[in-house]
């Protein structure tokens, strides 16, 4: 099986799925609930081409008045289920000047600005390691499928190094030259905890960021999330042209 966590206004996907089975968060033991709109809050298990799918529509962020292991529950859910596999989507402001609102941008790696970690506190051994390794958070393979079903679909897919913050404001333009100085190419408030415990668990990560806006200072407006959610539903057709692609090929080999 494979898991799916999508962002922000990028839920439709999970609607596409044959033989869907959708479970509210808020039926589900101990799972958090998102508050946030963009975010259904659904368990959503189905098929895409013969291959079983399990997709978390929506999730819930550190401002919500979450903590880390809330944050991280539904993906040691995933990887309990034995998913080894999992792909990450979440919409994002562009810090690289090359961006458009409605690109996609692969995740090459992240910067954890979070100022937390969901591995603090005793290690479940079960789970995985006490140190585990990050060298490659988001593995080469299939980045490497992506860049080729991308190119197959004639899709522009950026590569790029997300920056996680905690939120819930837009960040300040000085705070966005800082970043770019780091070496981040898109910023949000989701997605590295994620990817953090995937990689605990032993799961290899695919991430796709949603630009949504160009973040504070590049252009001469104020950001809303009313935006974000408008780009990133105008770019679901997109998303869904490169699932449709992805999916099966990673489905495949498991």
């Amino acid at each position: 099986m494979l898991g799916l966590i999508l962002g922000s206004g990028l839920g439709g996907y999970a609607d596409s799925l044959n033989e869907r089975i959708v479970i509210p968060f808020r039926d589900l033991p101990h799972f958090p609930s998102s508050t946030v709109l963009g975010h259904s809050g659904n368990l959503v298990l189905g098929m895409v081409e013969g291959a079983p799918v399990a997709v978390l529509q929506g999730r819930v962020h550190l401002y919500e008045g979450c903590t880390m292991a809330d944050v991280a529950f539904p993906t040691r859910v995933l990887g309990s289920l034995g998913i080894r596999r999992l792909i990450v989507t979440n919409a994002a402001g562009g810090i690289n000047k090359a961006f458009q609102p409605g690109d996609f941008m692969l995740i090459e790696d992240h910067i954890n600005m979070m100022w937390a970690n969901p591995l603090i506190g005793p290690n479940c051994d079960e789970w995985g390691p006490r140190f585990p390794d990050m060298s490659e958070a988001y593995d080469a393979t299939l980045r490497g499928i992506a860049l080729e079903v991308a190119r197959q679909k004639q899709i522009t897919l950026h590569r790029g190094v997300y920056l996680g913050l905690l939120g819930p404001n837009y960040e300040t333009p000085a705070e966005i030259r800082m970043f770019r100085m780091l070496g981040a190419d898109a910023v949000g408030m989701s997605t590295v905890p994620e990817t953090i415990v995937a990689n605990h668990m032993g799961m290899a990560v695919l991430g796709l960021s949603c630009i949504t806006d160009m973040a504070a200072g590049i252009l001469p407006q104020k950001l809303t999330h009313q935006e974000v959610l408008e780009t990133a539903e105008a770019s679901s057709g997109t998303l869904q042209s490169l699932l449709q692609g992805i999916i099966p090929r990673l489905a495949s080999g498991l």
